[in-house]
């Protein structure tokens, strides 16, 4: 193999790993829009049922500590960690233990909701954002 066949080779192995990439890249941003469907979706169901919204509260990553946050809506798991506001933001209120956040509150921001929730957990536990929203209105307010 001479040294034009190694450079060849190297350049088709740089193109096969960015096609790679740009095909992963294309294939996140589809799933991050359909789960941004499907919130926008619940948002407007949980509206026109009349499901009370709650002001949300997140919680340090020591466990332990409890934030006011300004932000309203519905919790969606029963550990009360991703919530969806009013707004159709996806949220995991789950925060820095700080003492900013303890004396005016914590602010997380919207995170991409995923398709599948739980996914390459510890526990090994996950379900469809599909399934986990359905569950959620037919919880209506009985949920906490």
């Amino acid at each position: 193999m001479g040294e034009h066949d190694g450079r060849e080779w190297r350049d088709q192995q740089r193109r096969a790993v960015r096609a790679h990439a740009d095909a992963d890249a294309r294939r996140r941003a589809a799933e991050q829009a359909e789960a941004a469907e499907l919130v926008a979706w619940f948002v407007a169901e949980a509206t026109r049922r009349g499901l009370r919204t709650t002001r949300l509260v997140a919680r340090g990553y020591d466990g332990r500590s409890r934030y006011r946050t300004r932000l309203t809506g519905w919790y969606v798991d029963r550990a009360h960690s991703r919530a969806i506001d009013v707004r159709a933001g996806f949220h995991l209120l789950t925060v820095p233990t700080s003492l900013r956040a303890r004396l005016f509150g914590a602010d997380p921001q919207p995170d991409p909701a995923p398709l599948v929730i739980g996914r390459g957990g510890r526990d090994g536990e996950s379900v469809p954002l599909r399934a986990l929203l359905a569950r959620r209105l037919e919880a209506g307010d009985t949920w906490d």
